[in-house]
């Protein structure tokens, strides 16, 4: 494939790779309205049902580093389409499970297929758009392909419910894979790094047990307080991440070249990408309870609401990329967490009866400030890196996204929860249980308490995207204009 720009075969190809995004994405979200149909099917245990919504997380997140290396080393094009064929069958028995047990373990398979799809995804668009331009646009359309999986997920889980059985939230899966298969061989293109060397299996399995204990810890931390196992779980995973850390900066094959994060642009972008993600994941967990229990939704109808968010994310992709040939990357990542802090700074103004176009207005902004940046600091990530390694910058990529998602979750719902019950000190612990009373004085001052909760958290949020400004600008501003490749400061 030539080194000039994209044609057709590329564009349809990109279409071809989106799709997995949209599904992997999905899947996350998808079993929201399906837990009680299955609980009511299956009869799983209250540990049983947290383990079938959080082990797909779990496996996909622990897995990226990995697999991204592997696809490095056999084959970006042969590892996805290995990856589509293992999440097909995998969606096949899952929407077919017999017990918890098998659908645990068939949700656990889809998270390790997913790892095998996200970053080679990711990474062919680097190998098939050179234009730096083009590939901008590119990562644009991939980056806005897993945020409507996220949207149209509860979307999607719903209508199905309602026509099918819950099964079906699964089966969907297997047609975009079986054209996965079928086009990929022939649309896109296959590449691997040959000079690799072994694959390193002992930084493997440091990276996943890590991955999977900081992200453990900090959601059983949101969820239980500062009880030992989570917080031992955290500092667990942290001490085997630098272990592997080390383990990376002195092997001979690494799966993560670590002399990566010495360039401003790679390491800036990974950071901007955790934050990004820790405040757009923790601000959601935020507004669509807001929208269930405040406002008094359906779950249905505050997805379908959530798509009002579609048109500012739309006009704010289209002006980035109309300027990312014309204005510095610093500018644009700086100008998009601006649109990220106002956007909280709008969220802060709402009260228990506030119209619904403030929480749309705010909620949008959030997703457009996000999808501004990340689509930037995607780019940078891989452009960064080495042809060769754009398996594994991919990965890192992904993985802190995930790890972003998580602190965003922990911290922000922490400090969420504490305003709540600093104002209902002797009420129900959560809204959701003030709301099932039916107490209407309870429910008002509930909903009071934790319309609080989530001005001070947009706060809180608004003061951190500003400083991310801040910083992501000071970081990046040696990058010219439409380099094809991130100079280091």
């Amino acid at each position: 494939m030539g080194q000039g720009r994209a044609g057709r075969r590329e564009w349809i190809g990109l279409a071809v790779l989106v799709l997995p995004c949209l599904l992997i994405s999905m899947d996350v979200s998808v079993l929201f309205f399906a837990l009680p149909f299955i609980s009511a099917d299956l009869q799983p245990s209250g540990t049983e049902q947290l383990w079938i919504m959080d082990v797909y997380g779990f496996a996909l997140a622990g897995l990226l580093i990995s697999m991204g290396a592997l696809g490095d080393r056999i084959g970006r094009r042969k590892l996805l389409l290995i990856g589509a064929a293992a999440f097909g069958v995998a969606s096949v028995v899952a929407a077919y499970s017999w017990s918890a047990e098998v659908l645990i373990l068939t949700r656990g398979l889809l998270g390790i297929a997913g790892a095998t799809l996200m970053p080679s995804t990711l990474s062919l668009i680097r190998a098939m758009f050179h234009d730096g331009a083009q590939r901008k646009t590119a990562i644009a359309v991939w980056t806005g392909g897993l945020t409507l999986g996220a949207t149209i997920g509860p979307i999607v889980g719903g209508f199905l419910l309602e026509h099918f059985w819950w099964g079906s939230a699964f089966l969907i899966n297997v047609p975009a894979m079986v054209l996965l298969l079928v086009l990929g061989p022939v649309l896109l293109p296959e590449y691997r790094n040959p000079a690799a060397g072994r694959f390193d299996l002992r930084g493997a399995l440091l990276s996943l047990v890590a991955v999977l204990a900081v992200i453990y810890g900090i959601k059983q931390l949101a969820v239980d307080g500062f009880e030992p196992l989570p917080v031992a779980a955290l500092v667990v995973g942290l001490l085997l991440a630098a272990v592997f850390v080390h383990a990376q900066r002195t092997g001979a094959h690494p799966l993560v070249d670590m002399a990566l994060f010495r360039v401003p642009a790679f390491s800036g972008a990974v950071v901007v990408n955790v934050v990004a993600m820790f405040c757009f994941i923790g601000s959601t967990y935020f507004t669509t309870q807001y929208m269930q229990l405040v406002l008094g939704m359906r779950p249905f109808t505050a997805a379908l609401w959530s798509l009002a968010a579609m048109p500012l994310v739309v006009v704010g992709m289209t002006v980035t990329g109309v300027l990312s040939s014309k204005v510095r990357v610093a500018v644009l990542v700086a100008s998009g967490l601006v649109v990220l802090a106002t956007a909280f700074a709008v969220l802060t103004q709402l009260t228990p009866t506030s119209p619904l176009w403030l929480l749309l207005l705010g909620a949008g902004g959030v997703a457009a400030g996000v999808l501004m940046t990340t689509s930037l600091t995607s780019d940078l990530m891989l452009t960064a890196a080495p042809a060769e390694h754009a398996g594994a910058a991919s990965a890192v990529s992904e993985t802190a996204s995930e790890l972003g998602g998580a602190l965003g979750m922990a911290i922000l719902g922490t400090i969420g929860t504490a305003i709540y019950r600093a104002d209902l000190p002797a009420g129900p612990a959560t809204l959701g249980e003030a709301t099932a009373t039916g107490d209407p004085t309870l429910i008002t001052a509930a909903r009071e308490a934790f319309t609080h909760g989530l001005t001070v958290t947009a706060t809180v949020t608004a003061a951190v995207a500003v400083l991310l400004a801040f910083i992501a600008y000071r970081t990046l501003r040696h990058i010219p204009i439409a380099a094809k490749e991130p100079v280091a400061a």
